[in-house]
């Protein structure tokens, strides 16, 4: 039977996920969870988790209970845990608090909970009420729910473009099609995620660091205190030795088909887990092996040819272009190089979700059909 939930639980369970989205940046390999202890309709308790190894948003609240949380209802925005972690069970520290009902957004997918912690829950006398506001939970963590449920991380891939949809002059010139805003706005998609993924051929044109750089965030989340581990795709291993990006924190993966040594202790080389059957490197089997390093959230900065690569292997689960108010003309350098497409049954096909102007710029995000 499904659960009748108040406006006042719709009401606490919003909160509990503003406050998860406070650790958009921090909580790798973890997911973003909120929780708010609710007594004779008063908040007693706040809490969110804040980063791996920090207290889980249910021990937060419980320790900022202003009075005794006994017979209180806990709103939570992900399932609480059941198993020994960094920290223990959050299940049993509900149950030990005395809390009388739980409302949970909806299920954790990590098989090492389950379900488990709300049986536990219900086991012992709690009342447990889940799937209040599930969607706006999982789009809260779309990284982590994709890799505890698809065994990869979530791929975001963004682009930047004129109105005619290129890239850079016929010259390789790029900077900058778009806005300083808008460069600022990719910088808070870098921040939320785990690595960024980009190819051999980008680094060969531009010598990117490929930094998070953001000193404030608009939307109130707490900065996140390391960079995203960066990871190269280059089959043919053309990385130079002297590139920036070897300077960067944060840690460089370059996955190829034939390691070189010339790199050393400059990065970790990655090749027999991300061939294919055929001895090639494998986008698919890249991403399983980002996601065995608890890797959530997977943000790609990339060519036209790689680009087309993710597309042309539904292996982008989220599109965000710039756009800017410009022209570059027929010569200038394509967004995508998909092959030539000969049905139209067989074309990439996206709907848009939202629209935002970004300075002067607009920013696309879109979700593949």
């Amino acid at each position: 039977m499904t659960a009748q939930f108040s406006t006042s639980d719709r009401e606490y369970m919003a909160a509990a996920l503003a406050l998860a989205g406070s650790a958009l940046y921090t909580t790798d390999p973890n997911p973003r969870v909120g929780c708010i202890l609710v007594a004779n309709d008063r908040v007693i308790g706040r809490g969110y988790h804040r980063r791996a190894g920090l207290p889980h948003a249910e021990i937060e609240a419980l320790q900022a209970c202003s009075v005794d949380p006994r017979g209180a209802t806990a709103y939570i925005t992900l399932e609480p845990c059941a198993h020994f972690g960094r920290t223990p069970p959050c299940c049993d520290a509900l149950i030990n608090a005395g809390v009388a009902r739980a409302v949970v957004a909806g299920t954790d997918p990590n098989e090492q909970v389950a379900g488990a912690g709300i049986e536990r829950m219900r086991a012992a006398g709690i009342l447990v009420d889940t799937g209040l506001m599930q969607q706006e939970c999982e789009a809260l963590n779309p990284g982590f729910m994709s890799r505890m449920r698809r065994g990869r991380p979530w791929v975001r891939l963004k682009l930047a473009a004129s109105l005619d949809g290129r890239t850079a002059l016929a010259s390789g010139e790029s900077k900058w099609i778009t806005s300083a805003d808008a460069r600022l706005d990719v910088q808070r998609l870098r921040a939320r995620a785990s690595v960024i993924l980009t190819g051999s051929g980008t680094v060969l044109a531009d010598n990117p660091r490929m930094t998070l750089r953001l000193s404030d965030d608009q939307y109130g989340a707490e900065l996140p205190q390391r960079q995203p581990l960066l990871a190269i795709v280059d089959s043919q291993a053309r990385t130079p030795v002297d590139s920036l990006l070897f300077e960067r924190e944060g840690g460089v993966l370059i996955y190829t088909a034939e390691p070189d040594t010339r790199w050393g202790d400059r990065c970790e080389v990655v090749s027999d887990t991300a061939k294919s059957a055929n001895g090639q490197l494998s986008l698919a089997g890249i991403l399983r092996d980002l996601a065995q390093r608890g890797c959530n959230e997977c943000h790609v900065e990339a060519g036209s040819s790689l680009a087309a690569a993710l597309i042309g292997t539904r292996l982008v689960d989220e599109l965000v272009v710039y756009v800017a108010p410009l022209l570059l003309g027929r010569d200038a350098r394509e967004l995508v190089s998909l092959a030539g497409i000969d049905n139209m049954a067989d074309r990439p096909e996206f709907e848009f979700t939202e629209v935002t102007p970004v300075g002067r710029d607009l920013r696309l995000t879109l979700s593949p059909n």
